[in-house]
């Protein structure tokens, strides 16, 4: 990676931005402040509300942070298949005594108004999620000072990233909790993925730009492995997400580690695109029948996981976790830097002292 983009956070560990009301600015300062590179989401918020939050996360820190941008999103949902969809859920609302949200709500998430108010009040780093941005727009941020870093989850997409002039390409592998980031959400393929280190490795033979790798990654010596795979660094969510400057719900961050969820699975239940989220009773009744609509299943659902959390019901929540949520720990979030970049030390210390195994003596 550049030596300039680098120079931002002194340790290879990016938090992930967790739409939602998750990455809050009190998390993102921690994490910044600690040596990483903390991320606030603006998915789902207001532009205002995005610019009140980067006020307030430049009250808490001096150091650098970023900001995530979802792509807007084309008209691809069929209007019939969200009908059924919402018959089906009309029950889900009936026991929650709350009503259904209006699918058509909205499909840009106010990209654009966002996107202004970064190039007037630019800020260090802004990612893209769900598609790659126009070279226009990058090349705007560029003069703001602003790097630019896009999602990916193949090489074809890499690919895009590099031709759209970021900086940096985030690989996603099918291990991430919350969304995946294709840039188009293709039916046939949205229950299918490529793990992490098989997705590095090959992006970073298909493209020349730095790769910062996101997916199930919890513990230092697997920010080594992804580096050791050709990353410059790592990004990780639900290892931040049980942090206590977590915005997540109490109920999601005791989930990851609560012997009733055993195992996560990619669904359309909640937001009508893939997202990895701990299996629980919505997901195992609606996950096969929901369509492939986002943002509008998104719309339809939202009233219904909010009253459930007001409910203290877990089994109606999208629990969004990546694969390796056990091993979750409850940590403040600079603490939990700190602890990542020791056992990344650790690990490096540990691969040194197999290079004469490997290059010279070898077993005996």
């Amino acid at each position: 990676m550049s030596s300039a983009l680098t120079d931002l956070f002194p340790y290879p560990i990016v938090q992930a931005p967790m739409a939602g009301g998750v990455s809050v600015p009190q998390l993102a300062a921690a994490v910044s402040e600690a040596g990483g590179l903390g991320f606030l989401a603006a998915g789902y918020k207001t532009a205002d509300g995005m610019y009140q939050e980067i006020k307030h996360l430049r009250g808490l820190t001096s150091r650098p942070f970023g900001v995530n941008l979802f792509l807007p999103q084309p008209e691809t949902a069929d209007p019939a298949a969200v009908d059924v969809y919402a018959h089906q859920l009309a029950g889900e609302a009936a026991w929650y005594e709350t009503e259904l949200g209006d699918p058509d709500c909205g499909r840009d998430d106010g990209y654009e108004t966002k996107l202004a108010v970064l190039l007037d009040n630019p800020v260090p780093v802004v990612s893209f999620h769900f598609g790659v941005p126009s070279r226009e727009v990058v090349d705007s941020l560029h003069r703001v000072g602003t790097f630019a870093l896009v999602g990916a989850t193949t090489v074809d997409e890499a690919r895009a990233v590099e031709q759209s002039g970021a900086d940096a390409v985030i690989a996603q592998g099918v291990e991430a909790g919350g969304h995946q980031g294709t840039h188009r959400d293709n039916p046939e393929t949205g229950g299918s993925g490529t793990g992490l280190l098989a997705l590095v490795a090959q992006v970073r033979e298909a493209v020349s730009l730095p790769v910062v790798a996101a997916g199930g990654i919890m513990r230092g010596s697997q920010i080594a492995a992804v580096l050791a795979a050709g990353a410059s660094a790592a990004q990780l969510g639900t290892a931040f997400l049980a942090t206590p400057e977590s915005g997540a719900h109490d109920l999601h961050k005791q989930a990851l580690t609560n012997p009733l969820f055993v195992r996560t699975e990619l669904t359309r239940a909640f937001s009508g695109r893939p997202a990895r989220a701990l299996v629980n009773r919505f997901l195992r009744e609606h996950g096969p029948y929901a369509p492939a609509a986002y943002p509008e299943v998104h719309h339809l659902t939202a009233p219904v996981r909010k009253a459930a959390a007001t409910a203290g019901d877990a089994q109606g929540m999208a629990l969004w976790a990546g694969q390796g949520h056990r091993m979750a720990r409850e940590l403040p979030a600079g603490q939990l830097v700190e602890v990542l970049a020791a056992e990344l030390a650790a690990a490096g210390t540990a691969l040194s002292g197999l290079s004469g195994y490997t290059t010279g003596g070898g077993a005996r």
